[in-house]
């Protein structure tokens, strides 16, 4: 008897895939509850230490911003921060007249934008359990696997068509990178990514030692990195 590969052949992908599909929710269901609780484990113990954060703000490629600031965790869970200088570069005095104040409308855009900015980026960081749970449920993830390392990729993590991805060390059961793709009014002309990356302290403790957030259309981008970490006595 001859049996048609034309005709068994779908058959043989509808009768797999189900079981593929399968196999790939149970990892993705493994992986994000490990990824839950390392995030939740690791930030109970960043709560017992104080460190320092520097923030650089450029725009265009000429820096607007360098600040330092003394940096523990409030009772509330927050992060509270207090300033150890210089903050905002000294800048030329805008000519006067109609120039002057058209150069005075500039900045005053650039730094309504720039808070906005933040605001956006506070829906992301530090990753929220909740909505990484929420992803799941409208299974806007998907997983792969490289090297010991799970990268989770959530779609429509918080606005619509956006991308967040984390890198998690499936031995050490740690967050090794996380990178976000969004938007904040046009997702075509106004793109704004974030990378963020991490080391550990002595004890294991996972830390975030760089985040690079840029906005392609105003050419703003703002490092932050974390160092100098203490325990709070």
């Amino acid at each position: 008897m001859k049996i048609r590969i034309a005709t068994v052949l779908p058959a043989l992908i509808l009768a797999v895939s189900p079981v593929l599909w399968s196999q790939d929710q149970a990892a993705i269901q493994q992986r994000v509850a490990e990824l839950k609780q390392s995030i939740a484990a690791n930030r109970a113990k960043l709560t017992k230490y104080q460190w320092q954060q520097n923030t650089v703000v450029t725009i265009k490629g000429v820096p607007k911003k360098d600040e330092a600031m003394s940096c523990r965790y409030a009772p509330d869970g927050t992060v509270q921060k207090t300033s150890l200088g210089p903050g905002p570069i000294p800048q030329q005095q805008p000519p006067g007249g109609l120039k002057g104040k058209i150069a005075a409308k500039k900045i005053a855009e650039m730094k309504d934008y720039t808070e906005r900015l933040k605001s956006l980026v506070s829906h992301y960081a530090p990753p929220n359990p909740e909505m990484i749970q929420n992803a799941v449920r409208a299974g806007n993830v998907s997983i792969d696997a490289l090297g010991g390392i799970a990268t989770l990729t959530f779609a429509n993590f918080y606005k619509p068509g956006d991308k967040v991805a984390f890198g998690f060390d499936t031995a050490a059961k740690k967050l090794v990178s996380y990178d976000v793709n969004t938007y904040l009014d046009d997702p075509k002309t106004d793109v704004v990514t974030m990378t963020n990356k991490f080391d550990s302290l002595q004890d294991g403790t996972t830390y975030l030692a760089e985040t690079v957030l840029s906005s392609e259309g105003k050419q703003i981008q703002i490092t932050t990195t974390n160092s100098n970490y203490e325990p709070v006595t």
